[in-house]
């Protein structure tokens, strides 16, 4: 066996090819009859088909296509071999372009939708595949584009922040960014479920002085919006402790009934902003007991703070109960 493999191998080195001449003129016969052969053959026309990758564009005035139609048509096509060649040896195609505005101009849609017929597009397509191939048919046979209505509207930037401050820092006023509101465009069965537009999510920690800086939205599907970011301005200032004595309000008083509280004041204690340490004043607060609230046999009435300045924090108020005694005229 191994004798008649070294018989056939041997038969194929170069040296001994180049000593048979016979040998040679038959093999260059053969190439050169082969690629006669071949020459012959693409020089004649074929049928074949083709996938061509298509492209949607210019979508009609204040509308979308909301559906994704044939991302590929296969063209069934009469050609050259020479040509048929290239385009198979082509590793990708140049899309097929159709103009949605076009191709939908002059028919009528079942609720927004269209049926196209393939073949009635063989026209535009040729001209954009090559002047050298015939195409007889396209498939699909037909395919539906969907057209749906674009809807804009105003709506409010919503913040997605978190903010830690160093001790004894914090917020001066309410968080703003400028736009305070955006405009969205899109598809009306969309929009309509959109009532704010939210920042991309952000952390600032250690926050000792003001910041204004530009933050993305969050874009949802298939919308548009102007413009694409905001400022956000966050005013920071140091807080330090203030004390201070507020009189104490009776609600829901008969006429004709006296009450004394005892004590008839607390005192409150709180943080504010620097800014407003001198402006604020004990008119800023209010101190309530209700006398409807008085139970049988019960000597304290509860203290509830029923207004306050909201640029103040962490408030505390002593005594949070109070004496009473009821004087009936």
């Amino acid at each position: 066996m191994k004798q008649n493999l070294s018989k056939i191998t041997g038969f194929f080195k170069i040296e001994k090819l180049k000593n048979n001449k016979q040998l040679v003129v038959f093999l260059v016969c053969l190439l050169i009859a082969t690629v006669l052969w071949f020459l012959n053959a693409l020089s004649k026309d074929y049928s074949t088909t083709i996938s061509y990758p298509v492209k949607y564009v210019s979508a009609p005035k204040n509308q979308f296509l909301s559906n994704k139609p044939p991302s590929k048509l296969e063209l069934k096509v009469d050609a050259h071999g020479f040509t048929l060649l290239r385009h198979k040896l082509s590793l990708s195609f140049s899309p097929i372009v159709l103009n949605l505005t076009n191709l939908t101009q002059n028919m009528e849609s079942n609720s927004g939708t269209y049926s196209i017929r393939t073949n009635s597009l063989v026209r535009r397509i040729s001209d954009q595949v090559s002047s050298e191939i015939t195409i007889t048919d396209i498939l699909p046979e037909y395919f539906n584009v969907v057209l749906d209505s674009l809807k804009t509207k105003i709506i409010p930037v919503e913040l997605d922040i978190e903010i830690e401050f160093r001790p004894q820092f914090n917020l001066k006023e309410p968080i703003s960014t400028t736009p305070e509101n955006v405009k969205i465009t899109g598809p009306a069965t969309i929009l309509d479920t959109i009532y704010s537009l939210k920042t991309v999510q952000k952390s600032f920690t250690k926050l000792d002085s003001d910041i204004e800086k530009e933050i993305d939205l969050f874009l949802p599907d298939k919308t548009t919006i102007s413009p694409k970011n905001v400022t956000i301005n966050i005013a920071v200032e140091k807080f330090t402790e203030k004390e201070m004595k507020i009189p104490i309000e009776i609600i829901n008083k008969p006429v004709n009934a006296k009450i004394k509280l005892f004590p008839s004041e607390i005192k409150v204690l709180f943080t504010v902003g620097l800014s407003e340490f001198d402006n604020i004043k004990s008119s800023d607060f209010r101190a309530l007991v209700d006398y409807n609230l008085i139970e049988s046999g019960v000597e304290n009435m509860k203290v509830t703070m029923g207004k306050k300045p909201n640029y103040i924090q962490m408030v505390r108020f002593n005594p949070e109960t109070v004496e009473f005694l009821i004087e009936i005229e």
